[in-house]
């Protein structure tokens, strides 16, 4: 773990009652951060948020409705005397053929993975400007995924909803410039995380290959939830002010090579 110094930053992460969006919210306490854990497991947001200690604040919120959105994001900013860093976690995946998957489940994970994204930015602008306008660095980082950034078989939904969160994730960063308000994306290939393990036998029986075999090939090894934590508290600091609209990319090379 580096030295990121993270103190007196309040964050918001969505999503983060267990996974990745944990595991940033533990990384962002660590560097000295207060931070509010939503999730639509209400009482493992609160239980998360005990786990961090005193300071840190959980409430639950489900991204797909813009009440308890706007709610959450205004406990949380009262909670904590404000907000410098929202990030954009939670989200789901659909794991089949484009010709499998019914309109009403890429409905649902659009309005999970993107629509959330929206109303999330939406209900923080405000807190965010304030924050910037006080002289504090402020920032937007949406978890977004290399499937946004290239096709996937038996991921066309994900694909679709991730690219959205990349282009979505340059306009916010391009709108906010002047309200100084930062904006970008993080988007991580393999990660040892359950939404991959759900994945794994699909991908498996579509390349004939064990799915640890495949991501040996591709990216040498799994992800770190650890390592996608770090490069969000990266982009959460002082150190990355003057990044912006901007997404990386964590894949191990997977998208560097043809074979």
């Amino acid at each position: 773990m580096s030295d990121l110094e993270l103190e007196g930053r309040l964050a918001h992460v969505t999503g983060a009652a267990s996974g990745i969006g944990w595991a940033i919210a533990q990384r962002l306490a660590a560097a000295g951060a207060r931070v509010a854990i939503s999730d639509m497991d209400a009482d493992g947001a609160v239980a998360r948020a005990a786990e961090l200690g005193d300071g840190h604040f959980g409430i639950g919120a489900d991204v797909r409705n813009m009440e308890q959105v706007t709610a959450a994001i205004e406990a949380s900013v009262e909670a904590l005397g404000g907000l410098d860093l929202l990030v954009n976690n939670a989200g789901v995946e659909i794991g089949k053929p484009i010709v499998e998957t019914g309109e009403e489940e890429f409905a649902w994970l659009m309005d999970i993975n993107v629509n959330g994204v929206f109303r999330c930015t939406k209900a923080a602008v405000p807190a965010l400007a304030a924050s910037a306008a006080a002289g504090k660095d402020s920032a937007i980082v949406n978890i977004a995924s290399l499937a946004g950034v290239g096709g996937v078989p038996l991921l066309g939904a994900y694909c679709a909803s991730k690219a959205a969160v990349i282009r979505f994730t340059e306009v916010t960063a391009i709108e906010l410039r002047e309200a100084g308000v930062r904006a970008n994306a993080v988007c991580p290939a393999f990660i040892d995380t359950p939404m991959v393990e759900r994945l794994a036998p699909a991908v498996a029986a579509m390349t004939g290959m064990e799915f640890g075999d495949v991501v040996a090939v591709k990216q040498g090894r799994y992800g770190t939830l650890e390592e996608v934590a770090e490069i969000v508290a990266f982009l959460g600091s002082d150190e990355a002010a003057w990044t912006t609209g901007s997404h990386y990319v964590l894949d191990g090379g997977l998208s560097g090579g043809l074979l």
